[in-house]
C-alpha cells in the first residue's frame, strides 16, 4: 500500500493562487506528494487543503525564495524529490523611460537567481528520470511597459536550456512552459488591462485559463516526456503567431 510519505515529491514554488495552485493540483492528480512552497502561509494552506479534500497528499512549505538558507533547508526536508515547478515569480509595470538598475535586479533576483539556485540545489540530490519545470513568459518575445519582466523571463529561457545540458548526464530534464495571457485573479485585477480587448487578440477568441499551463506543465514533469529536455513550450493559443507581441 502507497502511503502519502512513500510518494515522490514535487515542489511548486508559488502555488498559493492561480497557476501554481493549478499546477499542484494537477501533480498531486499525478500521484505526487505536492510540497506548496509559497510565501504566504494563508494562501499555502488553502491550496494544501484544496488537494487534501481532492485525495491528494500535499504539505506546506512557506518561505522566500530568495532566502537561499530556507531553500536549502526545504530540499534537505523533502525526502525523495522527483520534480521542482520553478513558477514563482514577480512582475509589474513601469515605462521604460522610469525604470531603473534596480527594478532589473529585483527582477532578476527573483524571476531568475532564486530559480537558479532552487533548480541547483534540487539537482544535487534528485534521483535519474527527475523533472525541472519553469515558468517563463511568451513576453520573453518581446512586450511594451515592462522591458525589466520581459529580460528576466527571456533569461529564464536561456538558463533553461544551460541547465537541460549541465543536468543531462543526471538523467534530469529541465523544461519550461511560457504562457501567454492567463485569465487569473492578479490579471483581472491590473488596472492597466482590458480583458476584452485582449480576447479579440486570441485567433481562439478566448484567454488561457490556468489548468492550459498546469496540463502542459503535468506532460513535461511525467515519464512521458524523458526525451524532452531544453524546450520552452509557448502556451498562449497561438497568439504569438503573428501581429503585435505586446499585451
Amino acid at each position: 500500500m502507497t502511503t502519502a510519505s512513500s510518494r515522490p515529491a514535487a515542489i511548486v514554488t508559488g502555488a498559493g493562487a492561480g497557476i501554481g495552485r493549478a499546477i499542484a493540483m494537477a501533480l498531486a492528480d499525478d500521484g505526487y506528494r505536492v510540497i506548496v512552497a509559497e510565501r504566504d502561509g494563508e494562501r499555502a494552506a488553502q491550496t494544501v487543503a484544496l488537494i487534501r479534500e481532492a485525495g491528494g497528499a500535499a504539505e506546506a512549505a512557506v518561505l522566500d525564495i530568495c532566502d537561499s538558507a530556507a531553500c536549502a533547508q526545504l530540499i534537505a526536508g523533502t525526502g525523495e524529490l522527483a520534480v521542482l515547478v520553478n513558477n514563482a515569480g514577480i512582475f509589474d509595470v513601469k515605462d521604460v523611460f522610469a525604470l531603473t538598475p534596480e527594478d532589473f535586479r529585483r527582477m532578476y533576483d527573483v524571476n531568475l537567481v532564486a530559480l537558479f539556485g532552487l533548480s541547483q540545489a534540487a539537482a544535487r540530490v534528485m534521483k535519474p528520470g527527475g523533472r525541472i519545470v519553469n515558468i517563463a513568459s511568451r513576453a520573453m518575445l518581446g512586450a511594451r511597459h515592462y522591458a525589466h519582466y520581459v529580460a528576466s523571463k527571456a533569461a529564464v529561457a536561456g538558463l533553461t536550456r544551460a541547465m537541460a545540458l549541465e543536468f543531462a548526464d543526471r538523467d534530469i530534464t529541465v523544461n519550461a512552459v511560457a504562457p501567454g495571457v492567463i485569465e487569473t485573479e492578479m490579471l483581472r485585477a491590473r488596472s492597466d488591462t482590458n480583458l476584452d480587448a485582449l480576447r479579440a487578440l486570441q485567433p481562439s477568441g478566448r484567454l488561457g485559463e490556468s489548468q492550459d499551463i498546469a496540463h502542459a506543465v503535468a506532460f513535461l514533469a511525467s515519464p512521458k516526456a524523458g526525451f524532452i529536455t531544453g524546450q520552452v513550450l509557448i502556451v498562449d493559443g497561438g497568439r504569438s503567431l503573428g501581429g503585435s507581441l505586446g499585451f
